[in-house]
Protein backbone atom coordinates (compact mmCIF):
# COMPACT_ATOMS: atom_id res chain seq x y z
CA UNK A 1 0.00 0.00 0.00
CA UNK A 2 1.55 3.57 -1.11
CA UNK A 3 1.97 5.96 2.11
CA UNK A 4 0.26 8.68 2.12
CA UNK A 5 2.25 12.13 2.86
CA UNK A 6 1.83 14.83 5.02
CA UNK A 7 0.60 17.14 1.82
CA UNK A 8 -1.57 14.58 1.29
CA UNK A 9 -2.79 14.00 4.32
CA UNK A 10 -3.34 17.68 4.67
CA UNK A 11 -5.20 17.87 1.63
CA UNK A 12 -7.77 15.33 2.06
CA UNK A 13 -8.22 17.55 5.62
CA UNK A 14 -9.13 20.23 3.48
CA UNK A 15 -11.47 18.58 1.76
CA UNK A 16 -13.08 17.50 4.74
CA UNK A 17 -13.30 20.50 5.59
CA UNK A 18 -14.73 21.69 1.94
CA UNK A 19 -17.23 18.69 1.76
CA UNK A 20 -18.72 20.06 5.94
CA UNK A 21 -19.46 23.50 4.76
CA UNK A 22 -20.96 22.50 1.33
CA UNK A 23 -23.30 20.10 2.85
CA UNK A 24 -24.26 22.66 5.76
CA UNK A 25 -24.97 25.61 2.68
CA UNK A 26 -26.55 23.27 0.63
CA UNK A 27 -28.92 22.27 3.95
CA UNK A 28 -30.11 25.44 4.29
CA UNK A 29 -30.72 26.07 0.38
CA UNK A 30 -33.03 22.94 0.87
CA UNK A 31 -34.88 24.16 3.96
CA UNK A 32 -36.30 27.72 1.70
CA UNK A 33 -36.78 25.19 -1.55
CA UNK A 34 -40.77 25.60 0.00
CA UNK A 35 -40.93 28.95 0.71
CA UNK A 36 -39.02 30.02 -2.26
CA UNK A 37 -42.11 31.99 -4.00
CA UNK A 38 -42.04 33.89 -0.72
CA UNK A 39 -37.92 35.10 -0.70
CA UNK A 40 -36.80 38.94 -0.33
CA UNK A 41 -34.78 39.17 -3.55
CA UNK A 42 -32.14 41.82 -3.43
CA UNK A 43 -30.89 43.45 -6.88
CA UNK A 44 -27.02 43.91 -6.78
CA UNK A 45 -26.67 44.84 -10.51
CA UNK A 46 -29.00 44.14 -13.64
CA UNK A 47 -29.65 40.60 -13.53
CA UNK A 48 -27.51 40.00 -10.66
CA UNK A 49 -29.64 38.76 -7.29
CA UNK A 50 -29.42 38.06 -4.26
CA UNK A 51 -31.42 36.56 -1.61
CA UNK A 52 -31.51 35.69 2.39
CA UNK A 53 -30.59 32.34 1.10
CA UNK A 54 -27.57 33.18 -0.06
CA UNK A 55 -26.97 35.28 3.06
CA UNK A 56 -28.06 32.26 5.54
CA UNK A 57 -25.91 29.68 3.25
CA UNK A 58 -22.86 31.87 3.65
CA UNK A 59 -23.40 32.02 7.14
CA UNK A 60 -23.16 28.26 7.65
CA UNK A 61 -20.64 28.25 5.43
CA UNK A 62 -18.41 30.41 7.85
CA UNK A 63 -19.37 28.51 10.95
CA UNK A 64 -17.88 25.50 9.57
CA UNK A 65 -14.74 27.20 8.28
CA UNK A 66 -14.32 29.33 11.98
CA UNK A 67 -14.31 26.28 13.89
CA UNK A 68 -12.61 23.50 11.50
CA UNK A 69 -10.08 26.37 10.27
CA UNK A 70 -9.77 29.44 12.34
CA UNK A 71 -6.81 30.33 10.58
CA UNK A 72 -8.64 30.73 7.20
CA UNK A 73 -9.33 33.67 4.97
CA UNK A 74 -12.91 33.22 3.69
CA UNK A 75 -12.87 34.63 0.24
CA UNK A 76 -16.24 35.38 -1.78
CA UNK A 77 -19.01 37.70 -3.88
CA UNK A 78 -20.95 38.11 -0.02
CA UNK A 79 -18.11 37.01 2.30
CA UNK A 80 -14.64 39.73 1.75
CA UNK A 81 -14.60 40.01 -2.13
CA UNK A 82 -11.48 41.87 -2.06
CA UNK A 83 -9.58 39.32 0.17
CA UNK A 84 -6.18 38.18 -1.89
CA UNK A 85 -6.13 34.62 -2.35
CA UNK A 86 -2.71 34.30 -2.59
CA UNK A 87 -1.42 34.43 0.47
CA UNK A 88 -2.44 31.50 3.18
CA UNK A 89 -5.07 29.58 3.81
CA UNK A 90 -8.04 30.48 1.49
CA UNK A 91 -11.74 29.33 1.44
CA UNK A 92 -13.02 30.36 -1.72
CA UNK A 93 -16.83 30.03 -1.34
CA UNK A 94 -19.77 30.99 -3.36
CA UNK A 95 -22.79 29.49 -0.79
CA UNK A 96 -24.95 29.67 -4.04
CA UNK A 97 -24.19 29.70 -7.38
CA UNK A 98 -27.53 30.23 -9.52
CA UNK A 99 -29.05 32.14 -7.56
CA UNK A 100 -31.55 33.37 -10.48
CA UNK A 101 -31.99 29.64 -10.97
CA UNK A 102 -32.63 28.75 -7.58
CA UNK A 103 -35.24 31.84 -7.31
CA UNK A 104 -36.85 30.32 -10.37
CA UNK A 105 -37.23 27.02 -9.21
CA UNK A 106 -35.28 26.16 -12.19
CA UNK A 107 -33.16 23.12 -10.62
CA UNK A 108 -29.44 23.82 -11.78
CA UNK A 109 -27.56 25.39 -8.73
CA UNK A 110 -24.66 24.66 -6.57
CA UNK A 111 -22.85 25.58 -3.31
CA UNK A 112 -19.14 25.81 -4.23
CA UNK A 113 -16.08 25.92 -2.20
CA UNK A 114 -12.43 25.47 -2.70
CA UNK A 115 -9.50 26.03 -0.16
CA UNK A 116 -6.32 27.17 -1.57
CA UNK A 117 -2.68 27.49 0.32
CA UNK A 118 -0.79 30.25 -0.96
CA UNK A 119 -2.57 30.82 -4.28
CA UNK A 120 -2.48 27.09 -4.63
CA UNK A 121 -5.77 25.08 -5.04
CA UNK A 122 -5.68 22.14 -2.49
CA UNK A 123 -9.25 20.41 -2.50
CA UNK A 124 -12.67 21.69 -4.08
CA UNK A 125 -16.47 21.01 -3.60
CA UNK A 126 -19.44 21.45 -5.96
CA UNK A 127 -22.07 20.15 -4.33
CA UNK A 128 -24.92 20.08 -6.95
CA UNK A 129 -28.06 20.70 -4.38
CA UNK A 130 -31.14 20.12 -6.64
CA UNK A 131 -29.66 16.34 -7.18
CA UNK A 132 -27.58 15.89 -4.35
CA UNK A 133 -24.53 14.93 -6.31
CA UNK A 134 -21.48 16.28 -4.88
CA UNK A 135 -18.47 16.76 -6.79
CA UNK A 136 -14.96 16.45 -5.49
CA UNK A 137 -11.46 17.19 -6.13
CA UNK A 138 -7.55 16.53 -4.50
CA UNK A 139 -4.44 18.45 -5.62
CA UNK A 140 -2.66 15.28 -7.12
CA UNK A 141 -5.71 13.00 -5.40
CA UNK A 142 -8.23 13.23 -8.72
CA UNK A 143 -11.47 14.28 -9.23
CA UNK A 144 -14.71 12.25 -7.92
CA UNK A 145 -18.57 12.20 -8.40
CA UNK A 146 -19.97 10.58 -5.18
CA UNK A 147 -16.92 8.85 -4.39
CA UNK A 148 -16.77 7.76 -8.10
CA UNK A 149 -13.31 8.62 -9.97
CA UNK A 150 -14.53 11.06 -12.96
CA UNK A 151 -12.64 11.80 -16.28
CA UNK A 152 -12.88 14.48 -18.98
CA UNK A 153 -14.54 13.32 -22.03
CA UNK A 154 -12.02 11.27 -24.84
CA UNK A 155 -14.09 13.11 -27.36
CA UNK A 156 -11.70 14.88 -30.36
CA UNK A 157 -14.20 15.70 -33.37
CA UNK A 158 -15.81 19.35 -32.76
CA UNK A 159 -18.67 18.59 -35.02
CA UNK A 160 -19.82 15.69 -32.22
CA UNK A 161 -19.15 18.05 -29.19
CA UNK A 162 -21.46 19.28 -26.91
CA UNK A 163 -19.74 22.90 -25.15
CA UNK A 164 -21.27 24.67 -22.15
CA UNK A 165 -20.80 28.46 -22.21
CA UNK A 166 -21.90 31.81 -19.66
CA UNK A 167 -23.29 34.55 -21.14
CA UNK A 168 -21.96 38.12 -20.10
CA UNK A 169 -24.90 39.61 -18.40
CA UNK A 170 -23.17 41.53 -16.31
CA UNK A 171 -21.28 43.24 -18.81
CA UNK A 172 -23.35 44.17 -21.75
CA UNK A 173 -20.45 45.56 -23.30
CA UNK A 174 -18.86 42.08 -24.03
CA UNK A 175 -22.13 41.19 -25.99
CA UNK A 176 -21.02 41.72 -29.48
CA UNK A 177 -17.46 39.73 -28.94
CA UNK A 178 -19.40 37.17 -27.29
CA UNK A 179 -22.01 37.11 -29.64
CA UNK A 180 -19.16 36.69 -32.49
CA UNK A 181 -17.60 33.67 -30.35
CA UNK A 182 -20.95 31.36 -30.11
CA UNK A 183 -21.60 31.96 -33.52
CA UNK A 184 -18.76 30.59 -34.97
CA UNK A 185 -18.27 28.06 -32.17
CA UNK A 186 -21.81 27.32 -32.82
CA UNK A 187 -21.19 26.46 -36.35
CA UNK A 188 -18.56 24.09 -35.63
CA UNK A 189 -19.97 22.11 -32.33
CA UNK A 190 -23.27 19.76 -31.74
CA UNK A 191 -24.46 22.38 -29.84
CA UNK A 192 -24.21 24.71 -27.25
CA UNK A 193 -25.51 24.84 -23.50
CA UNK A 194 -25.89 27.99 -21.02
CA UNK A 195 -27.31 26.35 -17.95
CA UNK A 196 -26.55 29.48 -15.30
CA UNK A 197 -23.63 28.05 -12.79
CA UNK A 198 -20.33 28.26 -13.93
CA UNK A 199 -19.45 25.42 -10.98
CA UNK A 200 -21.67 23.23 -12.11
CA UNK A 201 -20.60 23.59 -16.17
CA UNK A 202 -16.93 23.41 -15.04
CA UNK A 203 -17.89 20.12 -12.75
CA UNK A 204 -19.51 18.75 -16.27
CA UNK A 205 -17.12 19.04 -18.06
CA UNK A 206 -14.79 17.46 -15.42
CA UNK A 207 -17.39 14.39 -16.30
CA UNK A 208 -17.59 14.79 -19.62
CA UNK A 209 -20.92 15.66 -20.06
CA UNK A 210 -19.53 18.89 -21.49
CA UNK A 211 -16.82 18.45 -24.08
CA UNK A 212 -15.66 21.91 -23.06
CA UNK A 213 -16.06 25.58 -21.94
CA UNK A 214 -16.16 28.89 -22.09
CA UNK A 215 -17.16 32.20 -20.49
CA UNK A 216 -15.97 36.04 -20.24
CA UNK A 217 -16.41 37.00 -16.86
CA UNK A 218 -16.45 35.38 -13.93
CA UNK A 219 -15.26 35.59 -10.35
CA UNK A 220 -12.48 33.52 -8.11
CA UNK A 221 -15.93 32.22 -6.60
CA UNK A 222 -17.56 30.69 -9.33
CA UNK A 223 -14.58 29.00 -10.78
CA UNK A 224 -11.97 27.97 -8.17
CA UNK A 225 -13.57 24.20 -6.94
CA UNK A 226 -14.70 23.69 -10.93
CA UNK A 227 -10.76 24.75 -12.22
CA UNK A 228 -9.44 22.01 -9.82
CA UNK A 229 -12.40 19.49 -10.87
CA UNK A 230 -11.19 19.43 -14.47
CA UNK A 231 -7.39 19.46 -13.65
CA UNK A 232 -7.99 16.70 -11.86
CA UNK A 233 -9.97 14.65 -14.20
CA UNK A 234 -7.17 15.28 -16.86
CA UNK A 235 -8.67 18.62 -18.65
CA UNK A 236 -7.02 21.94 -19.23
CA UNK A 237 -7.96 25.35 -17.84
CA UNK A 238 -6.78 28.63 -19.19
CA UNK A 239 -7.30 32.41 -19.56
CA UNK A 240 -8.24 33.09 -23.44
CA UNK A 241 -4.48 33.79 -24.07
CA UNK A 242 -4.14 30.38 -23.43
CA UNK A 243 -1.53 31.27 -19.92
CA UNK A 244 -2.62 28.42 -16.89
CA UNK A 245 -6.02 30.18 -15.00
CA UNK A 246 -5.97 30.93 -11.62
CA UNK A 247 -8.81 31.42 -9.12
CA UNK A 248 -9.03 35.44 -10.09
CA UNK A 249 -11.55 37.26 -11.97
CA UNK A 250 -11.12 36.72 -16.05
CA UNK A 251 -12.45 34.80 -18.65
CA UNK A 252 -11.96 31.05 -19.27
CA UNK A 253 -11.79 28.18 -21.49
CA UNK A 254 -11.94 24.70 -20.03
CA UNK A 255 -11.76 21.25 -21.79
CA UNK A 256 -10.60 17.90 -22.52
CA UNK A 257 -6.98 18.35 -24.16
CA UNK A 258 -8.13 18.16 -28.00
CA UNK A 259 -11.70 19.99 -27.30
CA UNK A 260 -9.45 22.86 -24.90
CA UNK A 261 -7.02 23.31 -27.51
CA UNK A 262 -9.71 24.20 -30.32
CA UNK A 263 -12.15 25.75 -28.48
CA UNK A 264 -9.32 28.02 -27.26
CA UNK A 265 -7.98 28.49 -30.88
CA UNK A 266 -12.07 29.21 -32.48
CA UNK A 267 -12.88 31.91 -29.51
CA UNK A 268 -9.35 33.41 -30.45
CA UNK A 269 -10.17 33.42 -34.10
CA UNK A 270 -13.77 34.77 -33.28
CA UNK A 271 -12.01 37.87 -32.02
CA UNK A 272 -9.59 38.57 -34.56
CA UNK A 273 -12.77 38.28 -37.14
CA UNK A 274 -14.29 41.01 -35.45
CA UNK A 275 -11.60 43.32 -35.00
CA UNK A 276 -10.87 42.69 -38.73
CA UNK A 277 -14.59 43.97 -39.74
CA UNK A 278 -14.59 47.19 -37.57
Amino acid sequence: MQAISGTDRDNLELLDVALEAARAGAAVIRDATARREKLVWETKSRSDFVSEVDKASEQRIVEVVSRRCPEATVLGEELSPDATSSRGLVVIADPLDGTTNFLHGYPEYAVSIAITRDGVACAGVVLNVPRGDEFTAVKGGGAFLNGQRIRVSSLRDPGRALIGTGFPFKTLGLLPQYVAQFSLVMRGTAGIRRAGSAALDLSNVACGRFDAFWELTLAPWDVAAGMLMVQEAGGIVTDLEGNPARPVEGAFVAGNPAMHAWLLQTVKRANMLKEETQ
